[in-house]
């Protein structure tokens, strides 16, 4: 592991970073997260599903060859699940081993510290980005979190530090590298927001969808990478109900090499749209408009 914070000359050179690993960053991501590693800010990503914000920092762990911890919120998650957690089991069964040991006879202090420590301590991703730090943090989709949630996770990014009563202060040596990620379905406090940088992720231009399908899928044509990332455009102009991101490009054309085509007609389109579209509602919105407007151009 490495024994400092990752360092980066410029944006440009970040951008080359990442390129290695397979992330393709504009200009805007790359400006954000060499900001972010400069001056030790979080980065808060925000944009439609599929866009790229997850992926960015599993290619900043990669680039740096930092470890990736990751806390994937939902709707109730506590700190308990953020944090840290006792081994109530392996507790027991130590109680239950003392007792058989001294015939009933302990001294209830003696045993208590015994009980609580790092023994039976379970790191959750919090506590293991502070304890394993330097790496990077991905904080994902905070927005399916509650409020409490965020203001509890607010604290421990502020400080970089957290305090377990039986154990005290547990305290980052060096900051984590923190990426967080929300897809918008509520908006996040501007209390977190003020402690972070922040950058607005958009789906690639076309010429970049055709670049990171080429980079990402081996052996794939430079003509089924355009006709592809062509049809994926033509998608997120209708109003469907879960516009395709790039990992649904992904799939999509992953899907076309296994069946060996090196074009996207119309007739493979309609079979293989399950690829790349997740509602009922929106196969049938497309059906309805017809595939020759998916696939012109």
């Amino acid at each position: 592991m490495r024994d400092s914070t990752p360092t980066v000359g410029s944006p440009a050179e970040l951008a080359r970073a990442l390129d290695a690993t397979g992330y393709l960053a504009d200009d805007g991501v790359a400006m954000a997260a060499f900001l972010a590693i400069r001056m030790g800010r979080p980065l808060f990503c925000e944009g439609e599903p599929g866009t790229g914000k997850t992926s960015l920092a599993t290619a900043l762990s990669e680039a740096f060859d930092l470890p990736l911890i990751r806390l994937q919120c939902h709707e109730g998650i506590d700190a308990a699940q953020a944090l840290y957690d006792w081994d109530f089991p392996r507790q027991l069964l130590h109680l239950r081993t003392l007792e058989a040991a001294s015939n009933g006879l302990l001294e209830a202090d003696t045993v208590e510290r015994s009980l609580y420590t790092e023994r039976f301590l379970l790191a959750r991703p919090l506590l293991r980005a502070l304890t394993e730090a330097p790496c990077v943090l991905l904080v994902d989709e905070i927005d399916r979190a509650d409020d409490e949630f965020e203001a509890f996770l607010l604290q421990v990014l502020d400080e970089n530090a957290v305090t377990i009563p039986e154990l005290g202060e547990v305290r980052a040596a060096t900051p984590p590298l923190v990426v967080l990620t929300s897809n918008r379905t509520r908006e996040v406090h501007d209390a977190l927001k003020r402690r972070c940088l922040y950058h607005w992720l958009e789906h690639p231009d076309l010429a970049r969808e055709v670049a990171i399908l080429r980079r990402r899928i081996p052996g794939i044509g430079p003509d089924l990478a355009a006709q592809v990332a062509h049809a994926v455009h033509s998608l997120r102009e209708m109003e469907l109900l879960k516009p395709p991101g790039v990992a649904e490009a992904l799939d999509w054309a992953r899907a076309l090499r296994e069946l060996d085509r090196d074009v996207l007609d119309a007739e493979t389109a309609a079979a293989t749209l399950g690829a790349v579209l997740k509602y009922r509602e929106d196969l049938e919105r497309v059906a309805r408009a017809g595939l020759d407007r998916l696939l012109a151009g």
